[in-house]
């Protein structure tokens, strides 16, 4: 059984029971008042547990969280009975891609095809997210009209999904089918320069000619477009060595005129020198801090990083669990295969080129273990690190020669995702705050989500099994509860483009 089918599979009988308590709809059933009766709610502050508590969520917010004992329950709540489950707030990624965006090969026919139906798949991904338990995201980079219309739909109400904060563009970059984002070079087509152009939205490489006055008066007029964040090329992209995108200046001009409207800044900023100077510039995070050219980020530097409070989004997914193991396997296999040939041909009496010894680093993986090298280090220094991902669209279907891995896919590479950081260093309950609070504090939006307390949103995942004995366990999912609504999770996504529905369970199966 795949890991969506594993996770999605058909509801245990009790889990079945908690979900008939609610009348069945479309989407997601208006909550009114609400208390969830018996669970041990973990609230995502990193304190113990709370054991056989009450959750009492009146319309959209929790108004009491605490011990049975303690909570009054109105005699017209809606009960569920969570005795036997976990509690945990609804889980956050920090770095997700919702819309297509391009690529190469397969998935450019998927974007040449499947263009006219951005929204659609823009809902698609926030609604399979939603359906692990991921009830907000962070889009980190994508096609920013269709982003920002789901968004305002998610968020009147109107459809169900992940609560979407977006970036848009990368500023600096200029599309997909750029020499700034992909290296591409040469002539284009007429439909590749329009989605250049649909992506950058006026904040491409033309920025990075730009005075510091032009360069305020484009970013106002980006911010105008209606980005939730700023995210900037501070250093480029796809490229060894990488090279630094703006200066200390114009990197300050872009973050003041994201805090000027309230809007965060953050930074893809991938060398040592080139990170400082984000953070010089007074940036709020930091996308995969632990991506630094093949280097180890300095002591002196991590130590920034954590007296600023920055936000860290890690890709974790991609450097744990399944990734880490295929990783080990190839390079043994690549280090067998090369001694076995040193063996059989005697190698030149000379030196290696750097362009050899750089191949030999690619080929032993040295990048990878370099990122798990700083990601351990900017955890045990206590870096706020939140989860991220990169999920993205790969090719339709019908397009396809290589299914995607699924550490990038929505849903089940964010929960990936956090299990990475127990393996990397954090116990249970600290990758648990990591994908909730942590991730709230990075979306601007503590006040309002990311824990269970009161005057908060009734954002929940009832799980189980307990997480914090085994972190796996965020795979158990019985219910999702968003804005103190209950999602059905067996209707989402409620419309499929470009995702492939799992195979039904087999009779009698049990969910994990």
């Amino acid at each position: 059984m795949t890991a969506r089918a594993s996770i999605l599979g058909a509801v245990t009988l009790a889990g079945l029971a908690l979900a008939l308590m609610f009348p069945s709809v479309h989407a997601q059933t208006p909550g009114n008042r609400t208390a969830i009766v018996g669970g041990t709610v973990i609230d995502g502050n990193g304190g113990a547990p709370i054991a056989d508590a009450v959750v009492l969520i009146d319309g959209a917010r929790i108004t009491a969280v605490g011990p049975r004992s303690a909570v009054s329950i109105p005699a017209d709540a809606r009960q569920i009975d969570a005795r036997g489950r976990w509690v945990i707030p609804g889980m956050i990624d920090t770095n997700v891609h919702l819309s297509l965006y391009g690529g190469q090969n397969d998935r450019y026919e998927t974007m040449a095809k499947y263009q006219p139906r951005q929204d659609d798949i823009v809902l698609e991904a926030a609604q399979i997210d939603l359906s692990y338990g991921i009830t907000t995201v962070r889009d980190s980079y994508g096609a920013l009209a269709p982003l920002t219309k789901v968004r305002d739909q998610i968020a009147r109400g109107d459809k169900a999904g992940a609560r979407i904060l977006a970036a848009g563009n990368i500023l600096g970059w200029s599309g997909p089918y750029s020499f700034s984002f992909s290296r591409v070079m040469g002539q284009l087509t007429l439909f590749q320069e329009q989605m250049n152009d649909f992506i950058a939205q006026g904040g491409g490489e033309e920025l990075m000619a730009m005075t510091p006055a032009e360069l305020r008066a484009a970013i106002n007029a980006y911010l105008d477009k209606g980005p939730d964040f700023l995210k900037f090329g501070g250093t480029s992209h796809f490229s060894e060595p990488t090279f630094i995108g703006f200066s200390l200046e114009a990197q300050t001009v872009m973050v003041d005129a994201a805090h000027a409207r309230n809007r965060g800044a953050e930074t893809h900023s991938t060398s040592i020198e080139g990170l400082r100077l984000s953070i010089a510039a007074g940036i709020d995070g930091i996308q995969h801090p632990e991506l630094l050219d093949g280097r180890e980020m300095p002591d002196d530097l991590v130590k920034v990083i954590v007296d600023r409070g920055l936000n860290c989004s890690m890709l974790a997914s991609t450097i744990t669990g399944p990734a880490w193991t295929r990783h080990l396997k190839t390079k043994s296999e690549t280090v067998k295969k090369r001694t076995d040939a040193a063996k059989e041909t005697r190698p030149p009496a000379r030196d290696k080129t750097s362009a050899e010894r750089r191949k030999e680093a690619v080929e032993d993986g040295a990048d990878i273990e370099m990122r798990r090298t700083n990601a351990q280090k900017l955890i045990r220094a206590g870096c706020k690190v939140t989860p991220g991902t990169d999920s993205y669209w790969a090719a339709a279907p019908e397009f396809t020669r290589t299914p995607k891995l699924p550490e990038q896919d929505h849903g089940i590479g964010t929960i990936m995702a956090i299990e990475g950081l127990v393996e990397l260093g954090m116990t249970p309950s600290q990758a648990i705050v990591a994908g909730t609070r942590n991730g709230a504090s990075s979306a601007r939006g503590l006040k309002d989500f990311g824990t269970i307390e009161a005057g908060k949103f009734g954002d929940l995942v009832l799980l189980t099994a307990d997480p914090l004995a085994d972190i796996s366990n965020l795979r158990k999912v019985a219910l999702v509860v968003k804005d103190g609504r209950l999602v059905d999770r067996d209707r989402l996504p409620q419309s499929r483009v470009l995702s492939v529905a799992p195979p039904p369970a087999a009779p009698g199966a049990k969910d994990f």
